[in-house]
């Protein structure tokens, strides 16, 4: 667990994390309401100071690995986000509200889809048994906002040292530190909590002290020791406890989805220093592989190739692997980007066309299409997509980010500026937001309704701001 341990490096401080009030909390612990508020104020900071991985497989496979996990709970009244972090290092981390983050080196570092599901398990395990919480109260009830700050303040610089030059230790004290870190109890309920959750979810509980054990044995190769192993103490024992409790569940299978293997794919593609290195490592890699692992070396090195410029050979193997998974939204998605670049938009719409047409709600289809239809002059198109979307499901910062552009390319300056104030204030910039709303209202003219909307927004953003400003 992350989130609740020991600093590593220097942090942002206290008065850096700016969080909304939460009023008075000195009457009991905190309740599920003002962790999730507390959550999601920390999620606008790390927003605003790490990379997020903003692709939409890798966005919507960790989602339902997540989602998987949790069906298989007794607490599912608890909400949950998922994210991946762009980030090298081995780790994971929950933050208050069920906000949980991976980081793209621990996706790549796990050899099976199991593996990956034993650690959001645990940290899933740590939100719905609420060990948060009672750290938080049990260190001071009576200063939540403040304390909301320090997990900030250790969550993003435990990620990236650079965040801040203050260590939150030094705003506090190492008291409060100690009273917030996680016992070994907390360590071990996760442990055996995430193992049941994993076990009904139809993954290999025997995963869990697997992955531990890699990381331990692991770590004597490592100039410096992955994160992971300073924010999950891995001992021995603990090791030997996990696998006494795995080896008490009937063995089972679990073959890796086409899903897992495919993100993986991608993710080295994204995080590879250039498009040739990644090419070099598929082609080397496609030697030795089954069917399974073929076709998603296939699709890494087409990935590769096509952000090579390549885009002839990478159509070539994008069209075999379509034909052999028709289904896949993610491959008709790069094979329709890749007609989009190759100089063929018309045949990257048609399959946009089609695949949004069998999948309307699919996240991937969504954000491809309206990208492509306003890069070819079809915005109101664009915007029926958009409008269709957000009656099922909630806008996010890059779509909000795509409908003011196809705002703007329709002629709706006012429009624009409100979707992009929307996109500023999901990506934690309070500031950015309030002057996209002020640009809004300069342009809005005479409309009544939006002109309400638009100073309702304005206000509501103003009086966050102003709250922050305080602390």
């Amino acid at each position: 667990m992350l989130v609740l341990l020991g600093l590593a490096g220097n942090q942002p401080s206290v008065a850096q994390i700016q969080l909304p009030d939460f009023g008075d909390p000195s009457s009991g612990v905190i309740s599920a309401a003002d962790e999730k508020r507390i959550g999601e104020a920390i999620m606008r900071e790390i927003r605003a100071s790490l990379a997020l991985v903003e692709d939409a497989e890798v966005e919507q496979f960790i989602q339902s690995i997540g989602y998987r996990i949790v069906s298989a709970s007794d607490e599912q009244n608890v909400g949950f986000t998922f994210f991946v972090v762009a980030d090298g290092e081995i780790n994971a981390f929950a933050a208050p509200g069920g906000y949980i983050g991976v980081n793209s080196g621990l996706i790549l570092a796990s050899e099976t889809e199991s593996e990956l599901a034993a650690v959001l398990a645990h940290e899933i395990a740590h939100v719905t048994q609420r060990h948060i919480a009672r750290a938080v109260a049990l260190a001071d009830r009576t200063n939540i906002p403040a304390l909301a700050g320090i997990i900030a303040a250790i969550l993003i610089g435990t990620q990236n040292p650079q965040a801040g030059q203050a260590a939150a230790a030094a705003v506090v004290g190492t008291r409060v530190q100690k009273q917030i870190d996680f016992t070994r109890a907390n360590e071990q309920e996760a442990d055996r909590v995430g193992m049941q959750m994993l076990e009904k979810s139809g993954y290999d509980p025997r995963a869990m002290p697997a992955f531990f054990e890699k990381m331990q044995s692991s770590a004597r190769y490592y100039r410096k020791p992955p994160e992971f192993l300073a924010t999950h103490p891995v001992t021995t024992s603990r090791i030997a406890d996990a696998l006494g409790r795995a080896e008490k569940f009937p063995y089972r299978h679990s073959e890796d989805s086409l899903d897992y293997l495919f993100v993986r794919a991608k993710l080295r593609v994204l995080t590879e220093e250039s498009p040739g290195k990644a090419i070099e490592y598929f082609r080397s890699e496609l030697s030795n592989a089954d069917k399974r692992d073929l076709s998603a070396r296939s699709y890494g090195l087409a990935l590769a190739l096509d952000k090579a410029g390549l885009h002839k050979e990478a159509n070539e193997i994008l069209r075999e692997l379509v034909k052999s998974y028709p289904s896949h939204v993610a491959l008709r998605a790069a094979l329709a980007d890749n007609e989009l670049r190759s100089g063929d938009p018309q045949e990257g719409l048609n399959l946009y066309a089609e695949g949004y047409r069998l999948f309307p709600d699919n996240k991937i289809l969504v954000r491809g299409y309206t990208s492509a239809l306003i890069r070819t002059g079809q915005s109101a198109r664009a915007l029926e997509i958009i409008e269709n979307y957000a009656r099922v499901r909630p806008l996010d910062a890059p779509l909000y980010r795509i409908q003011a552009e196809a705002f703007e390319k329709s002629g709706k300056p006012a429009e624009s500026h409100m979707a992009l104030a929307e996109h500023y204030y999901r990506m934690g910039q309070l500031g950015g937001a309030i002057h996209q709303l002020k640009l809004a209202s300069s342009v809005s003219g005479d409309d009544f309704y939006r002109n309400s909307r638009i100073e309702a927004r304005l206000k509501d953003l103003e009086d966050e701001q102003a709250l922050r400003a305080k602390r």
